[in-house]
């Protein structure tokens, strides 16, 4: 009897975690048994299985859909082929592949103030790159810049992904360079990610972009991916020029056919401060008008999620709504989890080669000095085997509670987990110190009030 693997199978196996497969265009990892792992691994088309391979557990695996019974001639693909790593498990990549971009935000930690993270990647610096990725078992990507279609070799890159046999799971732009032919490119490549487009608000988007026509063309560009079987994220900042017109935005994103809109407080980034002032919400502020927001936007029929960075997300289909400040449910926290588990299982690489937590510390990292280490010059398995970068994304929770007396003494803390490490480093200057939004969040009793302004809705805690 031959067995062959299912062709959207792959067996894969790394550091401390020796048995696990990925389902093709599926981001994370799953585990397998030990036995299950070694009956697959022999699942090759060719081998030939004893009688007694028609067993218990031969068709509880094709039951399962991982295996059927193999046609003559029949082989696994480069992809399907099982592979052994010999770093730690990321299936993910954050990829900035440029940092140039064709507008000039007022409000971007990317600008001139963090200059190194303006370079872009050389299609023989990123063929290099992405052949690392596969061979450190990366699986997906999120598709960055900067603008990442003005990279003259943007479709190249993309093709590169999928000849490698990952994929793109996210990409980020401002939506100008959308059109129909290029949708219909990334679809003859087999690429139709979630398109995170940004849009700061009706009225407000070609100010905040600093481009004349912005608005217009970035509600093309939903329009376009909508109508193109895309679909779409819509990115906004929320600040205190904006904020009285959230709702109307909301609604009309929500009639257009988009998925979720993530409205982000606009942060203190130098360039933003230059250029805008005090236009930057406080957390309370920004609280506030997110329960009055999340209010009226429920009192009627709406099919888009709405989420509040570092606030949470109200799903109105289901009347149902997550906390941000809630990381993990009672009984499930575990001292020995990372810190954060985004960029545990997502590598963040810069235009200039730098590696980071996520892409929200790149500034911060840049203007301090503070050095992970960069792919460019070093291997990306070394990276990920030891060393700096995988201790700092490996910093588990019981450090960060011993580290700062306030989050080692707080009774929310098990929920709470210490909350964001960006806004963290961003408003102390340390990557352990406290979350004030999260702190905020708890002493001031939003889970409270939030439940008191939705009485119809449930929630995560």
């Amino acid at each position: 009897m031959r067995y062959i693997l299912n062709p959207n199978v792959a067996l894969r196996s790394w550091q401390l975690v020796p048995y696990a497969y990925y389902i093709k265009g599926e981001r994370n990892a799953a585990g397998l048994k030990k036995e299950e792992f070694e009956f697959l691994s022999v699942c090759d088309g060719k081998t030939e299985l004893p009688d007694e391979s028609e067993s218990a557990l031969a068709h509880e695996l094709l039951t399962k859909g991982f295996i059927r019974k193999a046609e003559d001639g029949e082989t696994l693909s480069d992809w399907s082929k099982p592979r052994i790593f010999e770093n730690r498990y990321f299936p993910a990549m954050n990829l900035m592949i440029t940092g140039k971009c064709n507008y000039n935000c007022i409000h971007c930690f990317n600008a001139a103030d963090n200059a190194p993270l303006m370079s872009e990647w050389t299609m023989d610096e990123m063929n290099t790159l992405l052949d690392q990725a596969r061979d450190c078992g990366i699986n997906a990507f999120t598709i960055t810049g900067g603008e990442p279609m003005l990279h003259k070799n943007f479709f190249e890159i993309i093709e590169g992904i999928y000849s490698r046999g990952m994929f793109v799971e996210e990409l980020n732009t401002n939506g100008h360079f959308i059109n129909m032919a290029a949708l219909e490119r990334l679809k003859s490549i087999g690429c139709v990610p979630l398109v995170k487009i940004s849009f700061d608000g009706i009225g407000y988007h070609d100010w905040m972009r600093n481009h004349k026509g912005a608005e217009q063309i970035a509600l093309d560009a939903i329009s376009h991916c909508i109508e193109n079987g895309f679909p779409v994220k819509v990115q906004t900042n929320m600040n205190r020029q904006n904020c009285d017109v959230m709702l109307e935005t909301a609604k009309k994103l929500d009639a257009m056919g988009v998925s979720e809109t993530r409205m982000i407080r606009t942060t203190e980034a130098p360039r933003w401060v230059q250029n805008a002032g005090d236009a930057c919400l406080t957390f309370e502020e920004y609280f506030d008008k997110t329960i009055s927001l999340w209010q009226q936007y429920a009192s009627e029929a709406h099919d888009m999620a709405l989420t509040v960075w570092q606030f949470g997300t109200l799903y109105p289909k289901t009347k149902f709504y997550t906390l941000a400040a809630v990381n993990s449910c009672t009984g499930q926290y575990r001292p020995s989890a990372p810190v954060c588990k985004g960029n545990r299982g997502m590598v963040a690489v810069a235009a200039n080669g730098n590696l980071y937590p996520c892409h929200q510390m790149s500034g911060y990292y840049e203007q301090h000095g503070y050095f992970l280490g960069n792919v460019k010059k070093t291997p990306l398995k070394d990276f990920l085997s030891g060393g700096k970068y995988l201790d700092e994304v490996c910093t588990t929770l019981g450090t960060l509670k011993e580290s700062n007396r306030k989050c080692g003494n707080c009774s929310y803390f098990e929920r709470c987990n210490g909350g964001c490490r960006a806004i963290a480093l961003a408003l102390t200057g340390d990557r352990l110190g406290i979350d004030p939004s999260k702190c905020l969040f708890w002493e001031n009793g939003y889970a409270e009030k939030i439940a008191a302004a939705l009485p119809d809705y449930e929630t995560n805690i």
